[in-house]
């Protein structure tokens, strides 16, 4: 299956979450509902709802608190850019102007706050306590990623493993609560949620790691953003940490200290260095190792069109342009 043919599979559940969406996004605050639906409407791929979505339905849920949910990841996904922007001093996401451009910092960050508060009351209404439990770690896990990137931001001592940790807690674990929330729901024994929540891990952290590759090789039309943003904000990804490891004496100081002083002035160098030391084909086969890994994940689940396409968006994690 391609994107599309995922999106079909689930298109009626999709319509529903958008709904679930706009409705919950509602307050007599005016500010809120312009920031808010700003954000949501800004397009993006919508990974973490669909997967929601389609573990449900690969674990046989008939309910309808899958839609809930879904709209709860979305929620703590949109508040996470959210506060990220503020904190990266961004100015462009998915090829418009981030909110804190448009609305201000506070504004973001209290919208931020909003949508973080307005998740919790729908996981109450929902009254699962498992999958309180489940949002609320993850919501801390999230947190916790963002604070040790910002203080890995201009560290070129920053480790491998240390920037994986990074990107399993910012990134992957929202992606792990996705694929857990629906086999729960469905009642399901614990190996096949603690499988779908390793699907969730492997697939996160494989659509960070092509995010560090597109850093270096995307086109800007096609990202939404400038190319070279990680590295003029000094955060050292794995093509760099990779580059400097590998790298002979001059570009891995060269690396270092355009991740020491940030900023665009070292962009076509470091982009050089990166080349020579194929650290960009070996970020890439991380990924797709990650991928591999996900997609073996899936082998609790019985055999259905809602696993073909849990695998397919494994693939398409890795093969993407964008």
């Amino acid at each position: 299956m391609d994107l599309n043919q995922i999106r079909d599979l689930i298109a009626d559940d999709m319509k529903a979450v958008d709904d679930c969406i706009c409705r919950r996004l509602q307050s007599p605050v005016v500010l809120i509902n312009q920031l808010g639906h700003y954000i949501i409407s800004s397009g993006g791929k919508r990974l973490r709802p669909m997967l929601v979505l389609l573990s449900s339905g690969a674990c046989g849920y008939r309910g309808t608190q899958h839609i809930e949910l879904a709209a709860v990841i979305e929620f703590i996904h949109t508040a996470t850019l959210l506060h990220d922007d503020v904190v990266d001093a961004s100015e462009m996401r998915r090829g418009r102007e981030t909110a804190n451009a448009r609305f201000g910092n506070e504004a973001s960050v209290l919208v931020g706050d909003f949508l973080y508060s307005r998740s919790f009351e729908m996981m109450v209404e929902i009254g699962n306590m498992r999958i309180m439990e489940i949002l609320s770690h993850t919501t801390s896990t999230v947190a916790e990623g963002e604070v040790m990137q910002l203080l890995n931001c201009h560290d070129a001592d920053t480790t491998e493993e240390r920037y994986m940790h990074v990107i399993q807690s910012k990134t992957a674990k929202l992606f792990d609560a996705a694929g857990r929330v629906g086999p729960v729901l469905a009642e399901q024994p614990e190996a096949v949620i603690q499988g779908l929540a390793a699907y969730g891990m492997h697939l996160g952290t494989a659509f960070q790691l092509i995010d560090d590759v597109l850093d270096y090789s995307g086109e800007r039309d096609e990202m939404g953003k400038n190319m070279g943003d990680d590295l003029a904000e000094g955060k050292p990804t794995l093509p760099l940490i990779h580059a400097m490891r590998v790298g002979n004496e001059a570009d891995a100081a060269l690396v270092r200290e355009a991740i020491e002083k940030g900023g665009r002035d070292y962009a076509e160098r470091v982009l050089a260095a990166i080349q020579a030391t194929d650290s960009i084909e070996y970020t890439r086969k991380m990924a797709e190792q990650e991928a591999d890994n996900a997609i073996e994940a899936l082998s609790v689940l019985p055999e259905s069109p809602y696993r073909d396409a849990m695998a397919s968006l494994a693939r398409f994690s890795v093969g993407r342009v964008y």
